[in-house]
């Protein structure tokens, strides 16, 4: 398994190449007491990508790099301005297939071919601590950039980086950098070499080429937003070029972004399902990774994204968009296969810890552990086998399809506080209904089903909401507020509901092994009480939340 490290570094310009080496005095930066010369590494890095740069697009890179202290291959995802988790593969002739899953979700079935060479001479001092500890490093990298595709150029430069060692304190490097900018040395315009070296080595346009480019651009951005102009490529009216998923191509369109800021209802919906998109992309390699609550947040994307479709069927034709909305709820199951089992166990084993131990009687705690490991259905290996396999990758290039030509209906001309409000007015008056639905029943499996079809409407109307917000402000943000709040209340009653089932199951296997079942009979009274507690507290509750109405 590939090893991950957290990098934290900034980058700096340096004087032209075969000039003296910039750095100032570090002496004297706040912590440090010395600094140590570590010498000249010779690095020879190659780096990949596919032929129209997807991964550059995304910030990501990944590399063959001989020389230096860690020879290898390294791919280095984004985590915010300036950090990014550094993946490392030992050295081999071919991209590792662990890097090459990692990256799946942007390259889709295209190939990883070499693109550029770096030869960096990295001149390398290490700032230390008066105990020793290495506090930073910093080098001074001089670097010639040749094009391995798209183009022959070259292209020399001199760079300075400043990286923070391991469990280091990120404020270090403003007083490093306090220093180097007194020194006159700025932050370097490229977010990483790659990045100045494909921009440096790209074939030049001709003169009048590039001229009507930048004539056509400036043209482009002088005309009013227009449905299907403002952060889409489709027009009002008419039904976008979505393709199928089972016809899907296996080739990823380039995310288009927005044009300018969302002015119509069409803009809006689309900023916000172009968000959701770029969520599941993103979140790809850190479900691969087992992130803590990647699964869960890429399944929350899957959510809103369906959820989207279905509420603003005024301005997505649902036609095109019912089909997709089916593939993402399969996408959601799959997400979840463990998760909603490793919840109910985390409830469970809760709710066991929290039992005075003389009413714990028999193997219980052994039991569940048991019970739980059977229900796990290994799904790991399946979920990467689900996000390797062509009907999820088939469903990435649609959403692409998707945001790049949307299927707008004459509503997403109009403008957004007539057409989302309206909206999401009607998802709010079916959770009013379902709501009542649940309160005039007596409580038992009828009022149970009520409650959770209450819940998931709440649910689609929050996200509703959400999708709504940029464009309504502090009506639909309250309105995210209250939905969250009683989605919460009915969760916490399906929970209860879903914890007896498992007891029941629980005691009955408990029975049979001659095991003494007192403590499942405890439990279950106890979560019936807590689904009692939530229902006798949903006409409060609900009573707030009509008060203040929806949008």
């Amino acid at each position: 398994m590939a090893d991950t490290k957290r990098e934290i570094e900034r980058k700096y310009e340096g004087p032209p190449a075969g000039g003296d080496a910039p750095l100032p005095d570090l002496t004297d930066v706040p912590g440090v007491s010395g600094v140590i010369d570590k010498g000249v590494a010779e690095l020879d890095a190659t780096y990949y990508d596919t032929a129209d740069q997807r991964l550059a697009t995304a910030s990501l890179t990944l590399r063959r790099r001989t020389g230096g202290d860690d020879a290898g291959w390294h791919l280095k995802l984004p985590v915010s301005e300036g950090v990014r988790d550094e993946i490392r593969a030992p050295l081999s002739d071919t991209v590792p297939e662990d890097l090459t899953a990692l990256v799946r979700s942007r390259i889709r079935e295209a190939e990883l071919v070499p693109v550029v060479r770096l030869l960096s001479a990295r001149d390398i001092r290490h700032l230390v601590d008066a105990s020793g500890t290495l506090l930073a490093e910093v080098s001074v990298d001089r670097v010639r950039a040749e094009r391995l595709s798209g183009g022959a150029g070259s292209a020399e430069w001199t760079e300075i980086e400043v990286e923070l060692a391991d469990d280091g304190d990120p404020a270090f490097l403003d007083k490093v950098e306090k220093k180097l900018r007194k020194a006159g040395i700025k932050r370097s315009a490229s977010a990483s070499k790659l990045a100045k070296a494909l921009d440096d080595t790209a074939p030049r346009k001709p003169e009048k080429a590039e001229k009507a480019e930048k004539s056509g651009k400036a043209e482009k951005a002088g005309k009013p937003g227009k449905a299907g102009k403002a952060g889409t490529t489709g027009k009002a009216g008419t039904t976008g070029k979505v393709a199928d998923v089972s016809k899907a191509t296996t080739k990823a369109a380039k995310p288009e972004p927005p044009d300018s800021t969302p002015r119509t209802a069409g803009d809006h919906i689309l900023t916000y399902a172009r968000a959701q998109r770029d969520a599941i992309v993103e979140l790809d390699p850190a479900v691969r990774r087992d992130v803590p609550d990647s699964v869960h947040r890429m399944r929350v994307a899957t959510r809103r994204l369906r959820s989207t479709f279905r509420s603003y069927g005024k301005i997505l034709d649902r036609t095109v968009t019912d089909p997709i909305g089916v593939e993402l709820k399969w996408l959601a199951a799959e997400l979840g296969v463990d998760r909603d089992q490793e919840v109910l166990t985390e409830h469970l084993t809760t709710a066991l810890d929290d039992l005075p131990s003389d009413l714990v009687t028999g193997p219980v705690q052994a039991r569940l552990s048991t019970w739980s490991g059977a229900r796990r259905s290994g799904s790991r290996q399946h979920l990467i086998a689900v996000l390797d396999g062509k009907r999820y990758l088939d469903l990435l290039t649609t959403l692409d399809t998707l945001v790049a030509g949307p299927p707008l209906r004459e509503a997403a001309s109009k403008k957004p506080e007539k057409v989302i409000a309206k909206a999401v007015r009607k998802d709010f008056e079916k959770v009013a209904d379902l709501v009542g639905e649940a309160l005039e029943l007596p409580s038992g499996s009828e009022r149970d089903l009520a409650m959770h079809d209450a819940r998931k409407k709440a649910k689609r109307t929050r996200y509703a909401a959400e999708a709504a917000t940029p464009a309504l402000g502090d009506p639909a943000a309250d309105l995210v507020k209250s939905m969250k709040s009683l989605q919460t209340l009915l969760g916490d009653h399906q929970d209860s509901v879903m914890v007896r089932g498992a007891l029941r199951e629980l005691a009955t296997e408990a029975h049979e092994a001659g095991e003494n079942a007192f403590t499942y009979g405890v439990l279950y009274g106890r979560a019936e009480q807590r689904a009692a507690a939530v229902e006798a507290e949903l006409p409060g509750e609900w009573e707030a939340i009509e008060d203040k109405g929806a949008v």
